[in-house]
């Protein structure tokens, strides 16, 4: 997925615009997207008519996971990268999907109070330095009907010092100033500050850049 920098201004998802056509092709052989993300999306509760929003869609590989499986649900991704999005539009029209697709920041999402149902985050929160991780469980919050699921998956603390060297590169990538609340293991905290009072660590993967976690949250 695509985030901002100090301003508004976003960074492709593998920090060089060139490389976001390859983003796929490196998911599939660097992490175990695919799992990690079927797994994100079979925690979840969608029922007949539920709005669903995923948001740093990226590509779209979770969004269209989500329409394939929940035919009847109406589902949204967004994401701030164009490029991105073009991907995404036609890999989603390939299969027939009806997906809409959205251009926008994460902590400025265009969308009314409680207008959706569920909302998925996959590989978002290692992008945004603290003020916009922030910034952006408000705007969830804001968005997400009362009793309504917030499932997130992302690099987490890693559990040995294996891990954690694994995770340099992903640093050296992305930042070390957006992933430090990641290594700390601060997520939790953050998501209970913006108001989220049920949340639960679902499942703990061993990656090959680190320790990966989901998270499934409920708006009470």
């Amino acid at each position: 997925m695509t985030v901002s920098k100090g301003s508004d201004e976003y960074v492709p998802s593998l920090k060089y615009d060139w490389l976001t056509s390859l983003y796929d092709s490196l998911q599939k052989w660097t992490f175990p997207e695919l799992s990690s993300q079927s797994k994100l999306m079979n925690q979840s509760t969608i029922e007949l008519g539920y709005h669903v929003l995923d948001i740093g869609c990226g590509t779209a590989t979770l969004t269209i996971l989500i329409k394939e499986n929940h035919p009847d649900a109406v589902v949204v991704g967004l994401d701030a990268d164009p490029k991105a999005l073009e991907i995404a539009k036609k890999k989603a029209a390939k299969d027939n999907l009806d997906i809409r697709f959205d251009q926008g920041l994460s902590y400025q999402l265009p969308y009314d109070n409680e207008s959706f149902d569920v909302i998925f985050s996959s590989l978002l929160f290692h992008h945004l330095n603290r003020e916009k991780k922030i910034r952006t469980l408000k705007e969830m919050f804001r968005v997400l009907r009362s009793g309504g699921e917030l499932h997130v998956a992302d690099w987490g603390k890693p559990q040995n010092v294996f891990m954690r060297i694994a995770f340099l590169p992903v640093q050296l990538l992305d930042g070390f100033e957006t992933t430090l609340d990641n290594v700390k293991g601060l997520l939790p905290e953050l998501f209970r500050n913006a108001g989220f009072s049920e949340i639960q660590q679902t499942a703990k993967y061993t990656a090959l850049f680190g320790t990966f976690l989901l998270h499934k949250l409920i708006k009470i």
